[in-house]
């Protein structure tokens, strides 16, 4: 051996204060070693923006010691598209495909609580069968999202299978926006008043056909990742959040249910919060009970969104069986739309909204001064405050944990940097 590699075998040599005493100089063969104390010296780790598992520009710089994490600072900005003041330069029809692009996974949703806010401020009640519409098409958009969410969270851990599974079935459901809407993924289904149109003829039995194949395919989902024991063993007990702890950052959604706080806008407990018609289904609001560990961990976060899916399914199919018949534009019971004026103008006032979308809360403020423009908008987005929590969560975890992480929040960075 020579004098250069001997060198560079001691430089690398094994540090380990449990060890024997030959594991520390094999080079010399003669077990003597200097048993001083190792020092490290922490590093400022970039995660992202471009890393898969930031899903998105994400750039989240942790200091690490070794592999442990002892702090993680989210950064975002690099996506910065103005969307709220884009809101207040243009009409309120044309702002809505703005809002698909916040939550790109989830644009009907958006749509809606868009839709929704501006209804109230100018005083407009929907239809019986625009509202049922909107249930049917937002639940199966609930379904879309969670399939990305199972599926990129899989990717996170480590598993590539699953997310083949989640985007087989997820094309079905983009086959049904795309019938009924012309779009795959920014949709602009929804308008003021309603739908731009309603559902073509034999919809209703296609979604039927979805969920008789979709239904049966969860337990295989939770077959292949849920119970897995890899799976459970890099997710339970990691990135616990406590109550107190969700409520202090204002966490929503999947995030604070997998806590075990029951809060739900779509079962809400204050009755001037409901929208939609909810209120007349029977659903279950799925909570957390930290079976595979601490209570608020990775996995609570999981599966509460591999829940919801079941009950997405039984919404859809009562509100298919409560949908009246189809009468065109109006004020009845069966149509899909509110005939209002292209000169959309709502009287002088403001307003704010809240609904249920599949990340949690989102809210959308408007103020009106009497005109066809927005005075003010501005959006509550549930992944901007449920990012805010990174920094108390990812404190005195392992490096690989941080995935796992930020991947059971399930982040848009379209919601976060509007």
């Amino acid at each position: 051996m020579t004098t250069t590699q001997s060198q560079t075998e001691q430089s690398f040599r094994i540090q380990t204060p449990d060890a024997p005493p030959e594991a520390y100089d094999r080079a010399s063969g003669d077990g003597a070693t200097d048993q001083a104390d190792v020092k490290t010296e922490e590093m400022l780790v970039n995660m992202g923006p471009q890393h898969p598992s930031t899903h998105g520009v994400l750039r989240v710089v942790l200091r690490t010691d070794g592999e442990m994490v002892l702090e993680a600072i989210p950064h975002i900005g690099y996506l910065h598209r103005c969307a709220e003041k884009i809101g207040e330069n243009v009409a309120y029809f044309q702002y809505i495909p703005y809002t698909d692009r916040m939550d790109y996974l989830a644009g009907m949703n958006e749509n809606w609580t868009f839709c929704l806010a501006a209804e109230r401020l100018a005083g407009i009640t929907l239809p019986r069968r625009a509202e049922l519409i909107r249930i049917i098409i937002c639940e199966l958009n609930r379904v879309a999202s969670h399939l990305v969410s199972f599926g990129t969270y899989g990717l996170d851990i480590g598993a590539f299978t699953p997310f083949l599974y989640a985007f087989r079935e997820r094309e079905y459901v983009l086959d049904l926006f795309e019938m009924v809407c012309g779009a795959r993924l920014t949709y602009s289904y929804f308008t003021v008043g309603g739908s731009t149109h309603d559902l073509p003829d034999g919809y209703t039995d296609k979604i039927i056909e979805f969920l008789d194949y979709f239904e049966p395919k969860i337990p295989e989902y939770n077959d292949l990742l849920t119970y897995n024991h890899i799976f459970i063993k890099r997710t339970a007990n990691v990135g616990v959040i406590p109550k107190q702890m969700a409520i202090d950052y204002a966490l929503t959604g999947p995030v604070i249910r997998g806590s075990g706080i029951a809060y739900d806008l779509r079962r809400p407990d204050d009755a001037s919060k409901r929208y939609g018609l909810y209120h007349e289904m029977d659903f279950d609001v799925i909570t957390a009970k930290g079976e595979m560990g601490t209570l608020g961990d990775c996995w609570d976060r999981y599966i509460i969104r591999m829940r919801e899916m079941v009950e997405s399914c039984k919404i859809i199919r009562q509100a298919i069986k409560m949908l009246p018949a189809p009468e065109g534009v109006g004020n009845s019971a069966g149509c899909y739309r509110v005939k209002l004026p292209r000169n959309f103008k709502p009287e002088a006032g403001e307003v704010y909204v809240e609904t249920e979308n599949p990340r949690g809360i989102l809210g959308f403020y408007l103020e009106s001064q009497g005109g066809p423009i927005p005075y003010r908008c501005k959006a509550r987005a549930a992944t901007f405050c449920n990012l805010s929590v990174t920094t108390a969560v990812c404190k005195d975890v392992l490096l690989a944990d941080v995935p796992a992480i930020i991947g059971s929040i399930d982040i848009v960075m379209g919601q976060v940097d509007r």
